[in-house]
């Protein structure tokens, strides 16, 4: 089956085809398609959404979208649905101009935005025995929501966590496999950064990775 990917991202694209390959999985800019649709929702569903029917109806064939995002528990989880928009406290939903900011200063604003409301956060381990902070003081979650969209009568969704921590210093960042925030995501389980593990072990733990293989086991029962 042909399916489109609402994204210009080609490092989604790698990993959602390593995903289904027995799909050709194609993204817009593949075909000349100029797409860009305004992510207006207040959840990563709702953008998940948004997208899918966007590129849908422009393509008119089946389409595979996603929204994702990191969320810091002492942040209150931000800063989630403003992942790829966020320049610090500041502007924790995009600069008013709507430029982005370079990934590798978001990191930076990101850490010591934390690290500053730890240093406020009323006895954060007392907290973490309470929930609030799964992970511990440094709790965080990748999230993703992932849609798969045959028309305004069909459509499955499916969202998923990758559970970690916020490392402590800029200079800590580590690794060359990921992108966006994962040199500064660190999973205890592996004790590396989610940067630092290999693709294959990435796709088997991470929020996309198990969102999508619950939406292919959909996929490929409609496929039958």
């Amino acid at each position: 089956m042909k399916i489109y990917l609402a994204s210009g991202n080609l490092n989604k694209k790698r990993e959602m085809s390593e995903i289904f390959p027995e799909h050709t999985i194609v993204v817009p800019k593949d075909e000349g398609i100029d797409f860009d649709p305004d992510e207006t929702g207040t959840t990563f569903y709702e953008n998940s959404i948004i997208k899918a029917k966007a590129l849908y109806d422009i393509v008119g064939c089946p389409v595979l979208a996603d929204d994702s995002g990191i969320c810091v528990d002492v942040l209150g989880g931000a800063p989630g649905i403003y992942s790829s928009r966020y320049a610090g406290p500041d502007f924790m939903q995009g600069r008013p101009d709507g430029k982005k900011i370079p990934q590798e200063e978001q990191n930076r604003l990101l850490i010591e935005q934390m690290n500053r409301a730890l240093e406020i956060c009323p006895e954060p381990e007392k907290s973490s025995a309470k929930g609030l902070f799964p992970n511990g003081p440094r709790s965080a979650r990748y999230v993703c929501a992932m849609v798969f969209y045959r028309g305004p009568s069909q459509i499955y969704v499916c969202q998923d966590t990758m559970e970690g921590t916020i490392i402590e210093r800029v200079e800590d960042q580590r690794g060359e496999n990921g992108f966006g925030y994962d040199p500064l995501f660190f999973l205890p389980q592996y004790g590396k950064t989610s940067a630092e593990i290999s693709p294959e072990e990435k796709n088997a733990i991470s929020h996309r990775g198990k969102a999508a293989r619950a939406i292919k086991k959909l996929v490929d029962s409609l496929s039958d």
